[in-house]
């Protein structure tokens, strides 16, 4: 057994993003999860202060905060099977895209849903439940009123303006993905590597792949439409093939004590 541990929230795309190159590589670890409202306390105090976000991995005594850094460890530590290319020009392509989907996606993608989400009841109950397995449906109403107010105060969704640009910057993203692949079947080179597990990771909330971490029972209808906007197009279907051919794989190769 390595020790390691994996602090995550389930539904969260970037602690997804950690897991699926945990269960690339089939490094055993132990899974936590982190409930809703917690994590960022949580968080800050296994990282002594460095970060209030999910993922965390913990190793060695040591709290390693956001998901890029969390794939750079385990990359220095288990390189087989590698994310990383070995070709120099071609690591750095990857790392670049991953970089960006982090920055120009992941952020926007996650304001916009939890928009959407908070703004249609029967989607926030199911996510505070969700989040929150304790409630019982007494508390439901506070625990909806709590969780609204707590991710707008953590990504501020509560703006229609916001939210209309964090779309815009989805389906940018979504365009430079569709760009960056061409014809092929993956982002850099022809083996799958670190850019395609992060893009596909952070748009797995357009897609909802099957094998993807989070099949909500109800969504409100303004993500329904953009998700069947979005169908047919060339991004949002890699996306759901590279879930079917990867993540599935992954998982199922993986040796983890889960809890």
């Amino acid at each position: 057994m390595t020790g390691i541990t994996l602090w995550h929230v389930p539904i969260s795309h970037y602690s997804e993003k950690a897991r699926w190159a945990l269960d690339v590589k089939r490094i055993p670890h132990t899974r936590r999860r982190l409930l809703g409202g917690t994590h960022p306390a949580m968080t800050y105090l296994l990282t002594r202060g460095e970060h209030q976000t999910v993922p965390v991995m913990t190793v060695d005594g040591r709290g390693i905060g956001d998901s890029t850094a969390v794939i750079a460890e385990l990359e220095a530590r288990f390189p087989d099977p590698a994310l990383y290319p070995a070709d120099p020009a071609k690591r750095a392509r990857a790392l670049e895209l991953e970089e960006f989907f982090d920055e120009e996606l992941g952020p926007y993608i996650r304001r916009w849903a939890y928009h959407l989400i908070t703004r249609d009841p029967e989607s926030v109950a199911e996510l505070a439940f969700n989040q929150m397995p304790w409630v019982t449906p007494a508390q439901l109403p506070v625990a909806t009123r709590t969780l609204s107010y707590f991710l707008d105060l953590r990504f501020r969704v509560r703006s229609e303006e916001r939210a209309q640009r964090a779309e815009e910057k989805v389906m940018a993203a979504l365009d430079r993905l569709e760009s960056e692949l061409g014809d092929g079947d993956f982002l850099v080179g022809d083996t799958f590597t670190v850019a395609d597990l992060t893009a596909a990771s952070l748009l797995y909330p357009l897609a909802l792949p099957p094998e993807g971490p989070w099949q909500p029972k109800h969504l409100p209808e303004a993500w329904l439409a953009r998700m069947d906007a979005a169908r047919d197009r060339r991004g949002v279907r890699w996306v759901s093939e590279i879930y079917a051919r990867h993540r599935r794989a992954a998982r199922r190769e993986a040796a983890l004590a889960a809890v």
